[in-house]
């Protein structure tokens, strides 16, 4: 989305979330309100028709590269199959203003929070990040709970970043293709907290996709909420591949590294892992 967008724009993007929401509940990776989803663009956008209702917000972190721009937000307590059901109701609008430090937060007359997301600050600070190193006009970022993903960040040696992609992305070639430098592994740090947020911000530099130990994950898609979402379907297949082989004895060894470097020879991929 860049330019001047019309309505129909906008509904495009509300039905994109709306599916990608559906999604992680069928993946089961949103038990009650758990995740959160947004989207950063920079169009000239009306919001009056959609959201007419309107508050000045503090900005959890300074966001200098979002100036201007507008984010798409969950609402606190929202869950994934309220935004699949509603999103305009379950979402808020956010336009950044010229200081990058307040924002004008929109909603519409069905509004079904009081403020938005509690992980606010790791949206907000990867979405400014990204804009800052990247130049984008558009980003979604997706943040749920698959529940083997986060079973195996619970487990010591699957928290050793080197480790976990080795033996979650030898499974299937979609995997090496989607993650070609891996996914990224942080430590645990409490939800909401500044360290979350820092380490995440770094790792989502060299990551689509970034583990947050003993919590969930975090993933980022320059193309739509859906494609962000894909990207969490594909790690946590990996995770449940890897999660038979263990329950099965390990009879299996997955793709060898040779293996994984002609895949990636024959489709052009530069990856970093094998």
């Amino acid at each position: 989305m860049t330019g001047e967008q019309t309505l129909t724009d906008f509904d495009e993007l509300l039905q994109s979330l709306r599916r990608a929401a559906q999604r992680l509940v069928e993946i089961d990776a949103a038990e009650g309100a758990a995740g959160n989803l947004s989207y950063y663009f920079e169009p000239s956008f009306d919001p009056s028709e959609r959201f007419p209702n309107w508050r000045e917000i503090q900005l959890p972190v300074e966001a200098p590269a979002l100036r201007g721009g507008w984010l798409l937000m969950s609402g606190s307590g929202q869950r994934m199959r309220d935004i699949a059901a509603d999103p305009q109701a379950s979402m808020g609008l956010v336009k950044v203003e010229a200081d990058g430090k307040t924002g004008r937060l929109y909603t519409c007359d069905a509004c079904h929070f009081v403020r938005l997301t509690t992980e606010f600050n790791s949206h907000l600070a990867v979405h400014n990040d990204q804009v800052a190193l990247n130049g984008y006009h558009f980003l979604a970022l997706a943040h749920a709970q698959p529940k083997t993903l986060t079973f195996f960040s619970h487990t010591p040696r699957y928290q050793d970043q080197n480790y976990f992609n080795r033996h979650l992305l030898r499974w299937q070639p979609e995997t090496i293709m989607n993650f070609p430098t891996g996914i990224g592994v942080a430590p645990f740090a409490p939800p909401a907290s500044p360290e979350l947020m820092e380490a995440n911000v770094r790792l989502m530099r060299d990551h689509a996709l970034v583990i947050w130990s003993r919590h969930g994950v975090m993933s980022k898609s320059t193309l739509s909420m859906e494609h962000a979402v894909d990207l969490i379907e594909y790690a946590e297949t990996a995770a449940r591949y890897e999660l038979m082989n263990l329950n099965s004895g390990e009879i299996a060894d997955g793709l060898s590294a040779e293996q994984i470097r002609t895949i990636c020879s024959a489709f052009n991929i530069k990856q970093t892992v094998f």
